[in-house]
């Protein structure tokens, strides 16, 4: 028999506040791992959750999917996408207008630039009278990539435009939040500071011997040969130019004679194909392993020795606290809240980006100096328990909605 809906149940639902999530990318990585994280933590007695996002271009790890089985409510956009395009950018215009008026949320909750831009366009020029309050948070400036100059100018201006059409901005890091201020990014009412949170209780890193044997047994099947009792030198990534693999690539010829060190990127992405090759070119395919996507990739961690962040461009990187949280020692690149996440040579190593020849300079510090790795480690995950709490994250986020 379908279930009658009384009047009390009615009168709940009506009495919840409605948020229409909205992202550019399914597939899954750092702003999607912030939104997975924030919907699957909000009380669903309280909030009726829409998540809408483009696609994830075949990608195995989907974040609707993934809210699906959490039973959150998903809407798949066909044309939003992450280039300009501008024929897939006025469908998309349309097809979240239709979404919106059809969810009519009380809150309108925008993340990442294409998605930022669309969402608040369709908010101001093609529903009318709107009363919804409208969100964005940037995880990282998309002008901040390694793009052409004319195309950051263009995305600076874009998001200066659209930033009156907002009333809240959200960013993870001081040198974000520098940036609006300094290119005159402003919402109608505030731009606000809310770093990325982490449980370290529940993160479910597996312990070393578990995960090493995962690790190894993975290697096995990407190169075909036996692994064991090295000391792994990993990084976790999607494979994009902002990504800085290259500069891990040239890290580890720095290695090249060295046979008990072996470098293990878990990742997939457009940059394989170029990524490979220049393996090859540097006579690095003993030296380099790329594992492919692996589920839950953070709980395998644990298998490192050794920590790297080798971007050029991040937000708030959701991996280096989980690397820390694994007690490892960290060497990241002076990108987004690095620098504000870590404290150089107390709870682990900053050094700039594109400079692979300083990574490389401390990873041989911590391969001369185990107590040093492990004082790293202890006080790494010292922080991320006292600083970058899940439950202050999500009580700030809950704050604005």
């Amino acid at each position: 028999m379908p279930h009658k809906i009384n009047h009390s149940e009615s009168t709940q639902e009506s009495l919840k506040k409605r948020i229409l999530f909205v992202i550019t990318q399914s597939e899954f990585g750092g702003a999607q791992r912030f939104l997975h994280t924030l919907v699957t933590r909000l009380d669903r007695t309280k909030y009726e959750i829409l998540v809408a996002a483009g696609p994830s271009f075949g990608s195995k790890y989907d974040l609707l999917d993934l809210l699906e089985k959490e039973e959150i409510k998903t809407l798949r956009l066909k044309y939003l996408k992450r280039e300009i395009s501008p024929l897939s950018d006025i469908r998309a215009s349309f097809e979240l207008r239709k979404a919106s008026k059809k969810f009519k949320p009380d809150t309108l909750f925008l993340l990442s630039s294409k998605a930022g831009f669309i969402g608040s366009f369709v908010s101001k020029c093609l529903i009318r009278n709107t009363e919804y309050k409208i969100l964005y948070r940037i995880g990282g400036w998309t002008f901040n990539d390694p793009w052409p100059k004319w195309k950051k100018l263009l995305w600076i201006i874009i998001e200066r435009i659209s930033a009156k059409w907002k009333d809240l901005i959200i960013v993870n890091n001081k040198h974000d939040f520098e940036q609006a201020n300094k290119f005159k990014i402003r919402p109608k009412e505030k731009t606000v500071i809310i770093y990325n949170g982490l449980d370290v209780y529940k993160t479910g890193i597996l312990p070393k011997e578990d995960a090493q044997l995962k690790l190894y047994e993975k290697a096995i099947q990407q190169s075909g040969r036996v692994f064991q009792d090295r000391i792994i030198i990993g990084t976790i990534a999607n494979f994009y130019p902002t990504k800085g693999l290259g500069y891990l690539i040239e890290t580890a010829e720095y290695f090249k004679n060295k046979d008990n060190i072996v470098f293990m990127v878990i990742g997939d992405g457009p940059e394989r194909a170029s990524l490979e090759n220049l393996i090859k070119q540097k006579g690095l395919q003993k030296k380099i392993i790329f594992l492919g996507q692996i589920p839950d990739a953070h709980k395998l961690l644990s298998a490192f020795d050794i920590f790297v962040l080798p971007s050029i461009k991040e937000g708030f990187p959701w991996v280096v606290i989980e690397a820390m949280a694994a007690k490892l020692p960290v060497v990241a690149t002076r990108v987004g809240a690095v620098p504000e996440i870590i404290e150089d040579g107390k709870n682990g190593f900053i050094v700039e980006p594109a400079r692979p020849e300083q990574i490389a300079s401390k990873i041989q510090d911590l391969l001369n100096d185990e107590r040093l790795r492990q004082e790293l480690g202890i006080q790494a995950h010292q922080t991320v328990l006292f600083k970058f709490s899940l439950d202050k994250m999500v009580r700030e986020i809950e704050d604005l909605l």
